[in-house]
């Protein structure tokens, strides 16, 4: 027999039904920003532009920022595109190797920069694609401009394909140009002579170079190979090594049986690393073993002994900025080589 929890009579009063969720507000526009503020929509449209060819006072230019900020109002990428006749996208592909702290830091200030100049960097992860598949997937975003990092090979045909998508202004980095795109040229092979030569120069001159085991930096160590190979009077020894301390234990193990005074140890990093194995193999530094680095890190100059490297003066990300605005502004056919890096050897301690 079934027993119920209310008194006989009573009955239980029904779940009032949940109501609808209210509608979205409506997204304000521009006329709604103007309106706050009090100006025209062609003054609201100059302001968020950022449009410096038209004199508007900044608390002008205040009152509309505070009211576009009040309303929630953002511009519409696509409507403001139309307009111009093109995006405001510079397109980034992300590195597919450990670029280093140098290097890092170097695109950190171009996006930062770019920023400042109102482009929007969109950074793309293009790994596993070929030329034709990454620019094709590019195009579809329509930028303005890419930089591509030299780690995808593009060619004439390539670059034409981004042109006619609309992009203004193509620039590679790496160490030829190629036909339609401006050229960053950064000459790795000068790092690894300029520390082949220091090393030369204090008498050491059976020399290993170390080459990183790790996929795509064949990119910057084959050239700073062949450029340590270039030095008269350098004998060169490619030394394959990975970034972990169980490599440069093996390394250093049987580092007696090599014959070498000396080692490139392609950059800091990896240098330091090679450091402390050759240092707890029994080997002494220099005495023993000269030690040069590259990229000239801060935390190079805080070992004992401090670590020799190849300083390299690199550009502002403003200068490439400027660059970017400067081919995006007035484009044209005609394209230019830049150099972008100069290579000085630092003697310390460890050479």
């Amino acid at each position: 027999m079934s027993h119920s929890s209310n008194p006989p009579g009573r009955r239980t009063p029904a779940t009032p039904p949940t109501p609808p969720p209210a509608p979205p507000a409506p997204a304000a526009t521009s006329a709604d920003v103007a309106r706050l503020a009090g100006v025209s929509r062609a003054t609201v449209s100059y302001v968020l532009n950022n449009a410096e060819a038209v004199r508007i006072s900044e608390p002008t230019r205040r009152r509309v920022r505070e009211a576009a900020e009040e309303l929630g109002y953002v511009p519409h990428a696509a409507a403001r595109s139309l307009r111009a006749g093109h995006t405001r996208i510079v397109l980034l592909p992300t590195s597919h190797v450990p670029v280093g702290p140098l290097y890092s830091t170097f695109l950190n200030e171009l996006q930062w920069a770019l920023r400042r100049l109102d482009y929007t960097v969109v950074q793309y992860g293009s790994l596993g694609l070929t030329g034709d598949e990454a620019t094709r997937a590019w195009a579809e975003l329509r930028p303005v401009a890419v930089i591509s990092l030299g780690e995808i090979a593009l060619s004439p045909h390539n670059i034409a394909t981004l042109k006619r998508a609309g992009a203004r202004a193509v620039i590679t980095l790496g160490p030829v140009g190629v036909a339609g795109a401006h050229a960053l040229v950064m000459d790795q092979a000068e790092v690894g002579a300029r520390a082949a030569e220091h090393l030369v120069e204090r008498g050491r001159r059976r020399i290993g170079v170390v080459v990183p085991q790790e996929a795509g930096l064949e990119l910057f160590s084959a050239p700073r190979l062949a450029g340590a190979g270039s030095v008269p009077g350098a004998e060169v020894r490619a030394l394959p090594m990975a970034y972990t301390e169980e490599s440069a234990a093996a390394l250093a193990a049987r580092w007696r049986s090599l014959g070498l005074d000396a080692v490139f140890a392609y950059n800091d990093e990896y240098a330091m690393l090679l450091m402390r194995a050759l240092e707890d193999a029994g080997l002494r530094i220099p005495e023993d073993v000269a030690v040069m680095g590259a990229d000239d890190l801060l935390i190079g100059r805080l070992l004992r002994p401090r670590l020799s490297t190849v300083r390299i003066e690199m550009p502002t990300g403003d200068w490439l900025a400027g660059l970017v605005d400067a081919a995006v502004r007035v484009p044209s056919e005609i394209t230019e080589r830049y150099d972008l890096m100069a290579a000085v050897a630092v003697d310390r301690e460890s050479t």
